[in-house]
């Protein structure tokens, strides 16, 4: 008997009892269920949820590698600058090092399994105490979480967050396929709220940053974001800025690496580019908004806001945690605008807001995570007047042809 086999019998043997769903769970998981509908037409696939967000965690794995490099190198080239040695990254010279991967894995990968530990954890026992079969939202939410952190957050932090993630951004409206907010988004707003010093400022974003603060060798590792904020033009150029020499969450630097994980999801149509398209143009229009007002003299350099609103407005785009929000998590299929048209103008907003906020709250310059869970919250307005309007335009043409 195969494994397969192995793994149906023990499923019918273990049928009804309280263990079940958690059985099932790793069952499904690994292999195709051979059960089949008993009634009525039916049309047989193994594209289901468990697989679709297998393609997206697919997608996310080059941005997980490159996070792992990114942060030992981060290390070093923050060591390197507290003794006036500035670095010039070289891909095969000094990035995908062996030194680097090992700063890197050391503190990415537990970031990693507490968020699958613990997030699987609250999954299984909300299924044995409710008598459900595990739920699948959280692959994709698992991984998310520790590309979207500061990558020194204390693990129990994460663990905490992930927990009231789960249970109010999931649990507490159904499960998945219910939510109203991407769960992922809901830990890191829990996080900034409740932890905020650990969420922001120059020594989150480089690993040992915190911990030699204060020290004679102390190390800093400010984002783009924060130096455009602060005023002061960043040492890193365009080159750096897309392909992620920079600091920053985990997940979020390499502009290049999201792009292609984009076009994957959208080739695979796992994420919507109406929505990725829309949302780049709303970031766009913004930014452009914001180069006018600095263009025409109503903003001067003594405002605090002029060093974001200065910023090219296609330099937007390949800073901070923007492109990774959109392609990631404003295409949630769940908690996203389900209506194409719906869908242009839910993508639109996410930009546009993603920039004023990033610009009007330079304490804390990444705003793509609030306008996405903001947009959470307005999408089945949004879903509801398309609809409305479309009945409108049917109504319209009937009267005409019946007239």
């Amino acid at each position: 008997m195969g494994f397969k086999e192995k793994m149906n019998s023990l499923k019918e043997e273990y049928k009804g009892k309280k263990m079940a769903p958690a059985f099932n769970a790793l069952h499904t998981f690994l292999y195709t269920p051979n059960e089949t509908t008993k009634n009525g037409s039916h049309i047989r696939a193994v594209d289901d949820l468990k697989r679709t967000m297998n393609t997206v965690i697919l997608a996310l794995v080059p941005v997980l590698i490159w996070g792992i490099f990114n942060a030992g190198y981060q290390y070093y080239a923050a060591i390197d600058a507290a003794n006036g040695i500035i670095r010039e990254p070289s891909l095969l010279g000094n990035f995908l090092t062996w030194d680097n991967f090992v700063i890197g894995a050391w503190t990415v990968l537990p970031l990693v399994i507490v968020s699958y530990a613990v997030g699987l954890g609250v999954e299984f026992v909300f299924a044995v105490i409710k008598g459900h079969e595990v739920e699948e939202g959280y692959l994709v939410t698992g991984m998310l979480v520790p590309l979207i952190v500061p990558i020194d957050i204390p693990l129990w932090m994460l663990a905490v967050a992930v927990i009231f993630g789960v249970i109010i951004g999931k649990e507490v409206f159904g499960g998945t396929g219910m939510n109203i907010l991407n769960p992922a988004l809901t830990i890191r707003a829990f996080l900034f709220f409740a932890y905020p010093t650990w969420m922001s400022g120059d020594k989150v974003w480089v690993h040992n940053a915190v911990d030699l603060a204060g020290t004679p060798d102390a190390i800093s590792g400010e984002t783009i974001l924060g130096t455009y904020a602060a005023n002061q033009e960043p040492i890193y150029n365009t080159f750096d800025m897309f392909f992620g020499f920079i600091p920053g969450s985990v997940g979020e630097t390499s502009t290049f690496l999201i792009i292609i994980g984009a076009l994957f999801l959208m080739f695979t149509k796992v994420a919507s580019w109406r929505i990725i398209l829309s949302a780049i143009v709303g970031a766009a229009v913004m930014g452009l908004i914001f180069n006018g007002v600095v263009d025409q003299g109503w903003i001067t350099e003594t405002s605090k806001f002029y060093g974001l609103m200065s910023t090219p407005f296609w330099k937007h785009l390949i800073v901070g945690g923007i492109a990774f929000g959109i392609t990631y998590m404003a295409t949630d299929p769940v908690s996203g605008s389900q209506t194409n048209k719906g869908k242009y103008w839910y993508g639109f907003l996410i930009g546009f807001f993603s920039i004023m906020i990033r610009v009007f709250n330079p304490a804390y310059p990444e705003g793509v995570f609030l306008a996405i869970l903001l947009m959470n919250v307005f999408a089945p307005t949004i879903d509801h007047y398309v609809v409305q309007a479309n009945i409108k335009n049917r109504m319209k043409r009937l009267k005409l042809r019946t007239a």
